[in-house]
């Protein structure tokens, strides 16, 4: 048995060391709003935050995170949907089929931490990495300025 503390609790779980951290969030300890969309950390699904930075949970070896390191998913992102990024989500629509959406709303989190008031560039160019195979980037921009109280330039 090892530990991981995540969403502000200490979670027990066994696995093999080279196990992704994304198979033990989903498999061990039921957090299942982490996705598997590539494997191969180029979609962005599996993100999740280690210490506060945006990871890729699919390609992280469980075995690279210790116990004290803070993990947080989607589901301990705010109790009841009340970050303003998932409020922003909510109010402009922003999913079509909602894959991706846990991944791109951390990956965002992580850039309104570093960059609270961004511009459009700066969105583009931090949401890169994160794949939407449907194709709502507007949506997602609208909603980072929306959260950020900006208007988007």
């Amino acid at each position: 048995m090892a530990r991981l503390n995540v969403n502000g609790k200490d979670r027990d779980f066994n696995a093999e060391p080279d196990t992704p951290l994304l198979w033990v969030l989903r498999e061990q300890l039921a957090l299942t709003g982490t996705k598997y969309g590539c494997g191969i950390a180029q979609c962005g699904a599996c993100t999740v935050h280690i210490d506060g930075e945006a990871v890729r949970s699919c390609v992280r070896p469980v075995s690279t995170v210790s116990a004290t390191q803070k993990i947080v998913t989607i589901e301990g992102l705010a109790p009841n949907a009340s970050h303003a990024l998932q409020k922003a989500w909510v109010e402009l629509d922003v999913p079509q089929c909602g894959f991706c959406q846990s991944g791109q709303i951390m990956s965002a989190v992580a850039l309104l931490k570093e960059t609270p008031q961004p511009t459009d560039a700066q969105i583009d160019s931090a949401m890169a990495g994160n794949i939407c195979r449907c194709g709502t980037y507007s949506r997602i921009r609208a909603a980072i300025h929306s959260a950020a109280g900006t208007k988007g330039a």
